[in-house]
């Protein structure tokens, strides 16, 4: 499996021993880790929940078409490393085509709430499915990038009678990682994020981010606003309980695989993603589209982990061609 978000990434295959890392910009502000400083492309709504005793709230964003309605709402999930923030383009494609797009803060990410509780897809997808249900919408095409991917093969495959059709767009959790790779503790994985310097910090986001374009002059000066965002919660007082829930739900692809819910997926589906997002993502997303009973594979030459960014004209062509 890919590597997902880790604090504690500090040293990637995208760089060569000669390339040089950036150091934390002195002129980042401390940032809140509801990313209440963040700008959301639409306004953001809460729905209350209660989870494991606590009393928390959902960031949301439902936002209406703005072409002539067809009558159908896309929920779109976001990565491990974002809010709904990164999706403005997919939003206001889909909308200028007719669609109601509702696109939630799982919660522990972006502008939800961040209780110390044990994360699993079982609960972001139900959390979903309240969602919708607080908003009237019985069905709806699920798209999800990256983690959302695995989400929306948890949604799809729990809740087919709210699916429409599913989109697993470059997702991560390609294999069952768990018998390949020695358990790590979250108070290991939270020690260590504490223990890193400032600079430290922001090269590993840096890193992290960069591997998101791997072809050659993919990457764009405007992507360092992503690493900021991720370093900014670093320099608050708040800091501490972030680091605590990432390190509880970076165990997430461990302890909670959808390898065995691809099977049960029984409505329509799309699996979708960059020729080049590691170095055996082509062949495990056709593993993938092979064990969904009758899905699409589409392979996007030449784009990493983030097509919709990098290649926009033909990432929406091929999601608009499937869910219209």
């Amino acid at each position: 499996m890919r590597a997902v978000c880790l604090l504690i990434c500090l040293v990637l295959p995208a760089f060569t021993q000669t390339d040089a890392l950036p150091k934390a910009p002195t002129d980042v502000k401390p940032g809140s880790i509801t990313y209440d400083d963040v700008p959301y492309p639409h306004p953001v709504s809460y729905l209350p929940l209660t989870l494991y005793g606590q009393d928390v709230r959902m960031a949301y964003m439902d936002v209406p078409p703005t072409g002539t309605p067809n009558g159908r709402t896309v929920m779109l999930f976001h990565g491990m490393n974002f809010g709904g923030f990164y999706l403005a383009g997919p939003i206001d494609v889909l909308r200028k085509e007719g669609f109601r797009i509702v696109v939630p803060d799982q919660i522990g990410f972006g502008r939800s709430s961040k209780p110390i509780i044990p994360y699993n897809f079982h609960d972001m997808a139900l959390n979903s499915r309240k969602l919708l249900q607080s908003l009237g919408v019985s069905k709806a095409a699920i798209v999800g990038h990256s983690m959302g991917g695995m989400l929306a093969a948890r949604f799809a495959a729990s809740y087919p009678d709210i699916t429409e059709r599913a989109v697993l767009y470059d997702p991560i959790g390609l294999t069952d990682v768990r018998f390949g790779r020695p358990w790590r503790s979250a108070d290991e994985a939270y020690k260590a994020a504490m223990a890193q310097t400032n600079d430290q910090r922001y090269q590993g986001f840096y890193a992290n981010i960069h591997r998101y374009f791997p072809s050659p002059g993919a990457w764009k000066p405007e992507y360092e606003q992503y690493v900021r965002i991720l370093y900014a919660p670093t320099l608050g007082g708040d800091w501490p309980r972030l680091a605590m829930v990432r390190a509880i739900y970076q165990q997430i692809t461990y302890l909670d695989p959808v390898v065995y819910d691809w099977p049960n997926i029984k409505v329509k589906t799309l699996v979708l993603g960059g020729e080049k997002d590691g170095q055996d993502f082509p062949s495990l997303a056709k593993h993938i589209a092979d064990t969904i009973p009758g899905a699409e594979l589409v392979i996007i030459p030449n784009a990493g982990h983030v097509p919709h960014l990098e290649v926009p004209d033909v990432f929406y062509r091929e999601l608009l061609k499937f869910l219209k």
